[in-house]
Protein backbone atom coordinates (compact mmCIF):
# COMPACT_ATOMS: atom_id res chain seq x y z
CA UNK A 1 0.00 0.00 0.00
CA UNK A 2 1.54 3.53 -0.51
CA UNK A 3 1.51 6.44 1.19
CA UNK A 4 -0.91 9.98 1.60
CA UNK A 5 1.81 12.54 2.12
CA UNK A 6 4.26 11.22 5.53
CA UNK A 7 1.80 8.71 6.30
CA UNK A 8 1.84 4.91 5.71
CA UNK A 9 -1.90 3.78 4.67
CA UNK A 10 -0.85 0.21 5.89
CA UNK A 11 -1.49 0.98 9.70
CA UNK A 12 -5.38 1.74 8.33
CA UNK A 13 -5.16 -1.93 7.05
CA UNK A 14 -4.05 -3.53 10.33
CA UNK A 15 -6.74 -5.76 12.70
CA UNK A 16 -6.38 -4.35 16.40
CA UNK A 17 -7.84 -5.46 19.59
CA UNK A 18 -10.96 -3.26 19.00
CA UNK A 19 -10.97 -3.29 15.51
CA UNK A 20 -10.73 -6.87 15.06
CA UNK A 21 -11.17 -7.25 11.42
CA UNK A 22 -9.32 -10.25 11.58
CA UNK A 23 -11.62 -12.02 13.52
CA UNK A 24 -14.39 -14.48 11.56
CA UNK A 25 -17.46 -12.39 12.53
CA UNK A 26 -16.10 -9.65 10.78
CA UNK A 27 -14.79 -11.36 7.73
CA UNK A 28 -17.84 -13.22 7.92
CA UNK A 29 -20.26 -9.83 7.84
CA UNK A 30 -17.66 -7.97 5.49
CA UNK A 31 -17.54 -11.21 2.80
CA UNK A 32 -21.03 -11.44 3.03
CA UNK A 33 -21.91 -7.90 2.78
CA UNK A 34 -19.80 -7.15 -0.50
CA UNK A 35 -20.45 -10.57 -2.49
CA UNK A 36 -20.36 -9.89 -5.90
CA UNK A 37 -18.43 -6.34 -5.34
CA UNK A 38 -15.38 -6.19 -7.25
CA UNK A 39 -14.53 -2.04 -6.76
CA UNK A 40 -13.63 -1.02 -3.59
CA UNK A 41 -16.04 2.06 -4.05
CA UNK A 42 -18.80 -0.52 -4.87
CA UNK A 43 -17.62 -2.63 -1.30
CA UNK A 44 -17.56 0.57 0.24
CA UNK A 45 -21.29 1.48 -0.49
CA UNK A 46 -22.50 -1.95 0.38
CA UNK A 47 -20.27 -2.15 3.69
CA UNK A 48 -21.88 1.28 4.94
CA UNK A 49 -25.50 0.53 3.72
CA UNK A 50 -25.22 -2.95 5.69
CA UNK A 51 -23.76 -0.87 8.85
CA UNK A 52 -26.27 1.89 8.98
CA UNK A 53 -29.61 -0.41 8.79
CA UNK A 54 -28.32 -4.06 10.10
CA UNK A 55 -26.45 -2.55 13.35
CA UNK A 56 -29.75 -0.87 15.55
CA UNK A 57 -28.58 2.44 16.42
CA UNK A 58 -29.16 2.79 20.74
CA UNK A 59 -28.16 4.92 22.82
CA UNK A 60 -29.54 3.77 26.07
CA UNK A 61 -27.16 0.09 25.79
CA UNK A 62 -23.64 1.67 26.21
CA UNK A 63 -21.55 -0.84 27.98
CA UNK A 64 -17.85 0.72 28.63
CA UNK A 65 -15.92 -2.62 28.94
CA UNK A 66 -13.12 -3.20 26.35
CA UNK A 67 -14.86 -6.26 25.14
CA UNK A 68 -18.05 -3.84 24.25
CA UNK A 69 -15.76 -1.91 21.85
CA UNK A 70 -14.35 -4.36 19.82
CA UNK A 71 -16.23 -4.81 16.53
CA UNK A 72 -16.80 -8.56 16.60
CA UNK A 73 -18.80 -8.55 19.47
CA UNK A 74 -21.21 -5.49 18.28
CA UNK A 75 -22.13 -7.23 15.32
CA UNK A 76 -22.60 -9.77 17.84
CA UNK A 77 -25.02 -8.09 19.08
CA UNK A 78 -26.45 -6.80 16.59
CA UNK A 79 -26.68 -2.99 18.20
CA UNK A 80 -24.82 -0.25 19.22
CA UNK A 81 -24.01 3.67 19.18
CA UNK A 82 -22.26 5.88 17.35
CA UNK A 83 -19.31 4.57 18.30
CA UNK A 84 -19.68 1.15 18.43
CA UNK A 85 -21.25 1.44 14.77
CA UNK A 86 -18.20 3.26 13.27
CA UNK A 87 -16.03 0.40 14.72
CA UNK A 88 -18.01 -1.86 12.89
CA UNK A 89 -17.84 -0.36 9.91
CA UNK A 90 -14.18 0.92 10.15
CA UNK A 91 -13.21 -3.30 10.86
CA UNK A 92 -15.49 -4.44 7.69
CA UNK A 93 -13.23 -2.00 5.53
CA UNK A 94 -10.14 -3.41 6.43
CA UNK A 95 -11.43 -6.61 6.01
CA UNK A 96 -12.74 -5.81 2.65
CA UNK A 97 -8.85 -4.07 1.92
CA UNK A 98 -9.87 -0.81 2.45
CA UNK A 99 -8.06 1.42 4.75
CA UNK A 100 -10.28 2.71 7.71
CA UNK A 101 -9.67 4.47 10.59
CA UNK A 102 -12.26 6.37 12.68
CA UNK A 103 -13.03 10.31 13.81
CA UNK A 104 -14.71 11.54 16.22
CA UNK A 105 -16.51 15.04 17.17
CA UNK A 106 -18.84 16.57 19.54
CA UNK A 107 -21.96 17.31 18.04
CA UNK A 108 -25.20 18.94 19.12
CA UNK A 109 -28.18 17.30 17.74
CA UNK A 110 -30.76 19.17 17.95
CA UNK A 111 -33.81 16.45 17.51
CA UNK A 112 -32.41 14.11 20.10
CA UNK A 113 -35.61 12.41 22.23
CA UNK A 114 -36.84 14.65 25.50
CA UNK A 115 -36.22 11.52 27.73
CA UNK A 116 -32.43 11.54 26.19
CA UNK A 117 -31.56 14.72 27.13
CA UNK A 118 -33.42 14.76 30.17
CA UNK A 119 -30.71 11.53 31.40
CA UNK A 120 -28.09 13.24 29.58
CA UNK A 121 -28.56 16.58 30.62
CA UNK A 122 -27.28 17.88 28.00
CA UNK A 123 -28.38 18.02 23.94
CA UNK A 124 -24.24 17.95 23.36
CA UNK A 125 -22.68 14.47 22.18
CA UNK A 126 -19.26 14.34 23.12
CA UNK A 127 -16.61 11.97 21.35
CA UNK A 128 -19.77 10.97 18.44
CA UNK A 129 -17.50 8.23 16.26
CA UNK A 130 -18.12 8.09 12.77
CA UNK A 131 -15.57 6.08 10.00
CA UNK A 132 -13.14 7.46 7.32
CA UNK A 133 -12.65 5.31 3.94
CA UNK A 134 -9.40 6.22 1.97
CA UNK A 135 -10.93 5.94 -1.69
CA UNK A 136 -9.76 6.70 -5.10
CA UNK A 137 -6.61 8.86 -3.43
CA UNK A 138 -8.76 10.34 -0.79
CA UNK A 139 -10.46 10.54 2.94
CA UNK A 140 -13.72 10.42 2.93
CA UNK A 141 -15.90 10.60 6.20
CA UNK A 142 -18.76 8.55 6.38
CA UNK A 143 -21.63 8.63 9.24
CA UNK A 144 -23.60 5.50 9.73
CA UNK A 145 -25.12 5.88 12.79
CA UNK A 146 -29.24 6.55 12.31
CA UNK A 147 -30.38 3.82 10.46
CA UNK A 148 -33.45 3.93 7.80
CA UNK A 149 -36.29 3.29 10.21
CA UNK A 150 -34.99 5.34 12.86
CA UNK A 151 -34.45 8.72 10.79
CA UNK A 152 -38.22 7.80 9.24
CA UNK A 153 -39.49 7.96 12.65
CA UNK A 154 -37.62 11.63 13.49
CA UNK A 155 -38.14 12.84 9.85
CA UNK A 156 -35.27 13.36 8.68
CA UNK A 157 -33.04 11.88 5.20
CA UNK A 158 -31.11 8.79 5.71
CA UNK A 159 -27.57 9.14 5.18
CA UNK A 160 -26.78 8.54 2.11
CA UNK A 161 -23.00 7.16 0.79
CA UNK A 162 -22.08 7.56 -2.78
CA UNK A 163 -18.65 6.69 -2.44
CA UNK A 164 -17.69 9.70 -3.39
CA UNK A 165 -18.48 12.55 -1.01
CA UNK A 166 -18.11 12.76 2.54
CA UNK A 167 -21.87 11.18 4.14
CA UNK A 168 -22.08 13.83 7.33
CA UNK A 169 -25.19 14.21 9.51
CA UNK A 170 -27.94 17.05 7.68
CA UNK A 171 -27.78 20.58 9.37
CA UNK A 172 -31.78 20.61 8.84
CA UNK A 173 -34.58 17.42 8.76
CA UNK A 174 -36.95 17.50 6.09
CA UNK A 175 -39.44 19.66 7.68
CA UNK A 176 -36.38 22.56 7.88
CA UNK A 177 -36.08 22.08 11.87
CA UNK A 178 -32.25 22.14 13.17
CA UNK A 179 -31.08 18.51 13.49
CA UNK A 180 -27.49 18.37 13.79
CA UNK A 181 -24.55 21.20 14.80
CA UNK A 182 -20.36 20.13 14.92
CA UNK A 183 -19.27 21.67 17.27
CA UNK A 184 -15.38 20.38 17.82
CA UNK A 185 -12.99 17.90 15.82
CA UNK A 186 -11.43 15.55 17.40
CA UNK A 187 -9.10 13.99 14.71
CA UNK A 188 -8.95 10.64 13.29
CA UNK A 189 -7.08 7.36 14.97
CA UNK A 190 -6.09 4.34 14.09
CA UNK A 191 -7.34 2.79 16.87
CA UNK A 192 -10.50 3.56 19.45
CA UNK A 193 -9.02 5.85 22.16
CA UNK A 194 -11.05 3.89 24.83
CA UNK A 195 -9.49 5.57 27.74
CA UNK A 196 -10.21 9.18 26.08
CA UNK A 197 -13.81 8.16 25.34
CA UNK A 198 -14.57 6.58 28.86
CA UNK A 199 -13.13 9.74 30.51
CA UNK A 200 -14.72 12.34 28.61
CA UNK A 201 -18.19 10.25 29.24
CA UNK A 202 -17.78 9.69 32.98
CA UNK A 203 -16.97 13.42 32.82
CA UNK A 204 -19.72 14.90 30.92
CA UNK A 205 -22.66 12.37 31.38
CA UNK A 206 -21.97 11.04 35.26
CA UNK A 207 -22.84 7.59 36.24
CA UNK A 208 -25.80 7.36 33.79
CA UNK A 209 -24.13 5.21 30.64
CA UNK A 210 -22.59 2.90 33.81
CA UNK A 211 -25.86 1.38 34.79
CA UNK A 212 -27.49 -1.93 33.68
CA UNK A 213 -30.06 -0.85 30.88
CA UNK A 214 -31.06 -4.36 29.67
CA UNK A 215 -34.79 -3.41 29.89
CA UNK A 216 -34.76 -0.60 27.56
CA UNK A 217 -33.90 -2.03 24.11
CA UNK A 218 -35.64 -0.34 21.32
CA UNK A 219 -36.75 2.58 24.00
CA UNK A 220 -34.60 5.10 21.94
CA UNK A 221 -36.92 4.29 18.45
CA UNK A 222 -40.28 4.17 19.90
CA UNK A 223 -39.40 7.47 21.76
CA UNK A 224 -38.56 9.11 18.08
CA UNK A 225 -41.62 7.46 16.75
CA UNK A 226 -43.96 8.87 19.83
CA UNK A 227 -42.38 12.00 19.86
CA UNK A 228 -40.98 11.68 22.91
Amino acid sequence: MGKEGSLTLTEFLQPTGFIDSNSSAVIAFANRVTEGATLEKEKAIKLYNAVRDEIQYDPYRIEFTPEAFRASVIIGKGYGYCVAKAIVLAAAGRAAGIPSRLCFADVRNHLTTERLKKVMKTDLFIYHGYTEFYLNGRWLKVTPTFNTSLCERFHVKPLEFDGENDAIFHPYDVDGRRHMEYVTDHGSFADVPYEKIVEMFETHYGGYFQKDKKDTAGAFEREAENGR
